[in-house]
């Protein structure tokens, strides 16, 4: 029997890297796409909502399928389905093809999203280790790593469908090669139903959800309007435009892949109370910023303030015992990451007819909002002894 030389941890950290990767393709092109269609913020905006459409899909339908296919499978399938759908919506000349497109790739990131955290949860518990800040790391790293390919394609006049293909390739033929031979950890015995209650959150998943939901929100929309940000504000050139999306997620991954060490030390509701300090002062930062360089630190400000906001969440929401933990990452997952996709969108609204720094101020109310339900955090977990004494 072969030895196997890549440790559990390892596949979950390499299985986020490649999910944002891809992911991550089409947001530093935001600003080419919107020039390609020749629509409003308003209206790129709305397109964006297609991706939440299909993720909703995904999670209200997908959970007997992904149950059936499981880690393997769905990675092998949902990662490929995802690049090709921002492949296609990159060459879309209008909105409404813009939206449907994205909506199949919505299909898969709600697939892909429950699975890789499930997974993390899992492995976790297998290894008696936290591993789900360094997982989101990862996924930071990814982003990060889509970020400077992308704003080096648009400053080199690559077109976003071919950039994205090409990250695609590359990234589809890795997961098939490191993953052939791939076993999941196995299911706690909390977690052994995704099949159920998929929309149905709890008042403890609705907590939850309050404590994270600014950072979900403003983590979407680095993603989605940093770059247009910097290139409406200070007519940026595309590569230093995309850096403002790079920069947020590269502070972000760096204190990701420290911050199980502190949360181990300092508890999670310390380190959550720091996080959402540091997040509104990146906020102010970049709505008052008189320059470019003002800016790009706002944002590295919002990725410092998000990183481990909601990697924690999913901690929480994973370790709760009224229901399977499939089935409350799934509820967690339903109502947070559509912010993610759904939240920056509307944004567009208010950036078109009050302004884009507007648009990252009005997410102050939301960020006191996480303040004061960072107890949602102290939730009770199956497990009994240095576990529980770490909450």
């Amino acid at each position: 029997m072969q030895k196997k030389i890549i440790s559990p941890q390892h596949y979950v950290y390499i299985s986020f890297f490649l999910y944002a990767v891809v992911l991550g393709g089409i947001y530093p092109r935001l600003a080419d796409l919107q020039t390609q269609m020749a629509v409003t913020k308003s209206v790129l905006g709305g397109a964006l909502i297609g991706a939440a459409v299909g993720l909703q899909i995904s999670l209200m339908f997908a959970g007997p399928l992904l149950k059936r296919w499981g880690f393997r499978k769905t990675l092998f399938i949902g990662i490929p389905m995802l690049g090709l759908a921002e492949v296609a919506v990159a060459l879309a000349h209008s909105p409404i093809a813009f939206f449907l497109f994205f909506g199949i790739g919505g299909l898969a990131i709600g697939a892909v999203e429950i699975l890789v955290n499930l997974e993390a949860d899992r492995t976790e518990h297998l290894i008696k280790r936290r591993i789900m800040n360094r997982s989101h790391a990862m996924w930071s790293f990814g982003f990060f790593t889509a970020g400077i390919i992308g704003a080096g394609a648009a400053q080199f006049g690559i077109s976003p469908a071919v950039q994205i293909l090409i990250i695609t390739i590359i990234s589809s033929s890795t997961i098939f090669w490191i993953f052939r031979d791939f076993e999941p950890a196995p299911a706690r015995s909390h977690d052994n139903d995704t099949s159920t209650h998929f929309v149905k959150p709890t008042r403890g998943i609705l907590l939850v959800v309050a404590f994270c939901l600014s950072a979900m929100l403003l983590e979407g929309a680095s993603a989605d309007w940093s770059v247009i940000f910097m290139r409406d504000i200070f007519n940026t050139t595309p590569f230093l435009s995309g850096l403002a999306l790079a920069f947020g997620a590269l502070t972000q991954a760096i204190l990701r892949y420290f911050a199980d060490g502190y949360v181990d030390k300092y508890g999670p509701v310390s380190v959550a109370r720091t996080m959402i300090a540091i997040l509104g002062l990146g906020v102010v930062t970049v709505t008052v910023a008189i320059n470019p360089y003002m800016a790009l630190t706002g944002f590295a400000l919002i990725g410092i303030g998000t990183s481990g906001i909601f990697p924690l969440a999913m901690s929480a929401a994973a370790q709760r015992t009224d229901r399977p933990a499939a089935t409350n990452v799934a509820s967690l997952s339903q109502i947070a990451f559509t912010a993610f996709l759904i939240g920056p969108p509307l944004l567009g609204f208010i950036a078109e007819h009050f302004g884009t720094r507007l648009s990252f101020g009005v997410a102050i109310p939301l960020i006191i909002l996480s303040w004061f339900n960072i107890h949602s955090l102290e939730t009770p977990t199956v497990e009994s002894g240095q576990q529980n004494a770490r909450r």
